[in-house]
């Protein structure tokens, strides 16, 4: 029993510590930091930042609204063939544009990732 009252004695207090004043003040009163495309061609960043959002809306749309015709492995193996001069019809100017929106919205997002919004 003495042990323990002992032990209990023996450990000094923890005192707190507290954050200096400078430290904090420094870190709330430093502008963020901003890239060059920021700073100067904000309507670039802001208008490329718009185009993606068109580019998502407009590809989830399209692929909302394609149809599937042939489904499957025998739909992938067996497919119709058609010829290299004929026009395309609904569908494949649908798939064509959906391609194209793809690209696009891989593009502006890579772009927009590199300037930093």
């Amino acid at each position: 029993m003495t042990w323990l009252l002992a032990a209990a004695t023996a450990a000094p207090a923890a005192v707190p510590t507290t954050v200096p004043v400078q430290l904090t003040q420094t870190a709330a009163s430093s502008p963020p930091v901003q890239t060059w495309f920021q700073q100067h061609a904000s309507w670039l960043t802001h208008g490329l930042a718009g185009l993606f959002l068109i580019a998502a809306v407009g590809l989830v749309t399209l692929l909302a609204i394609q149809t599937t015709k042939q489904e499957g492995l025998s739909g992938t193996l067996g497919g119709r063939v058609e010829s290299a001069y004929s026009r395309l019809g609904a569908e494949e100017q649908l798939k064509r544009i959906t391609g194209i929106f793809a690209v696009g919205f891989v593009v502006i997002g890579t772009i927009l990732s590199l300037t930093g919004i």
